[in-house]
């Protein structure tokens, strides 16, 4: 089992510690629904370094990236980021990842923990053989999420980069907590604002303690993975292995918002041919009206009791104080007021379609 470079911290802080994605991660301090809380309200502190992170660079790096992702990469330039699907030949998502344009012909990719070395071998073998090189800086890199409406106050102390007026997806790279190369984005997967910080390994304490320091007067707590999913779940964020896979498209995840057919792509006849066509099925948010929580694999079933769909996510929102959730189900029943119901083990609670985010 791996361990993120700051593993020794979230022992010392008593976290609750669990496997997730071959590493030993921290899913809770002090408890999921205060830390959900503290970054809804205030500012929280993530360890996700164990994403993945790509270099690719070199003559043909762009024409590789935009062959692999739905998302049109000649909408950035150096200094943005945006998101987007790594595709297969049939439309489903190998992953979804973030890609940011470092400089002219370079850029980095930001793929999720389990994925790594199956997003490295699928664009491995895309690649062309001239004029390119792909680097693997995965396990010397650490990444920390800042996120929530102090987020600002709590890192702006700690850099000379103009925080207040940096743009949703940007990012710039400089001097952080005094290390050098840092880079600072306008990024993350929480909905409530803030940054994420991306650096040598090397440095992964002393950043995460200059910002525990900062953030003690705006009221900064560790948070951990549970909390991270119950926040995006409340934005209807997908989450990779449970609302998106290999068999699941962009348009059926209601990801068209990031799909750009003007472009060529991998997968993309497919997914033509989806709209052409009208879907038939789609990825939607209940809400429970019963008593319950909907969990990752309960049936989904119409008033009949004929089964439909299967959730992909479901938590008690703590933020919205409702059980909420997301699954797949036939377009006929995706349209917002839609009743359907969860079979929860042995009983049968009723829900209704609503319109995400919950949040």
């Amino acid at each position: 089992m791996k361990q993120t470079p700051l593993h020794t911290i979230h022992e010392a802080l008593g976290a609750r510690m669990a496997a997730f994605a071959g590493y030993q991660m921290p899913i809770s301090y002090q408890g999921i629904n205060e830390e959900h809380q503290c970054v809804r309200q205030k500012v929280g502190l993530f360890d996700v370094s164990h994403m993945g992170e790509f270099i690719i660079r070199g003559n043909n790096a762009f024409e590789l990236i935009q062959k692999v992702s739905c998302n049109d990469i000649a909408r950035l330039s150096p200094g943005k980021a945006l998101y987007t699907c790594l595709m297969n030949h049939e439309g489903g998502i190998v992953d979804d990842m973030l890609v940011y344009h470092l400089s002219e012909k370079a850029f980095m990719l930001v793929v999720n923990a389990a994925n790594i070395q199956k997003d490295w071998d699928w664009i491995q073998q895309l690649k062309p053989e001239e004029d390119i090189e792909m680097i693997d800086i995965s396990e010397r890199s650490a990444l920390l999420a800042i996120q929530g409406p102090k987020a600002t106050a709590c890192l702006q102390p700690l850099t000379d980069i103009d925080l207040t007026n940096m743009r949703y997806y940007t990012f710039e790279r400089g001097v952080f907590a005094g290390v050098e190369n840092v880079i600072v984005s306008a990024t993350g997967y929480t909905g409530s604002g803030g940054f994420e910080v991306y650096f040598d390994n090397k440095h992964a304490e002393t950043v995460w303690n200059a910002i525990m320091e900062s953030g003690a007067a705006h009221g900064i707590q560790p948070v951990g993975l549970g909390a991270r999913d119950t926040l995006r779940l409340e934005k209807g964020y997908c989450l990779y292995g449970n609302d998106i896979n290999d068999t699941t498209t962009p348009l059926e995840a209601g990801l068209g918002w990031l799909t750009r057919l003007n472009t060529d792509f991998i997968g993309k006849e497919v997914l033509v041919q989806q709209k052409e066509n009208g879907l038939t099925r789609k990825l939607v948010g209940f809400e429970l009206v019963g008593k319950g929580i909907a969990r990752s694999g309960y049936a989904v079933l119409d008033m009949n009791g004929v089964v439909i769909g299967e959730v992909t996510s479901g938590t008690k929102g703590p933020s919205v104080d409702k059980a909420i959730g997301m699954a797949y189900v036939p377009t006929a029943f995706a349209k917002v007021g839609t009743a359907i119901q969860i079979q929860i083990r042995k009983k049968v609670v009723e829900a209704v379609v609503v319109k995400m985010p919950f949040l």
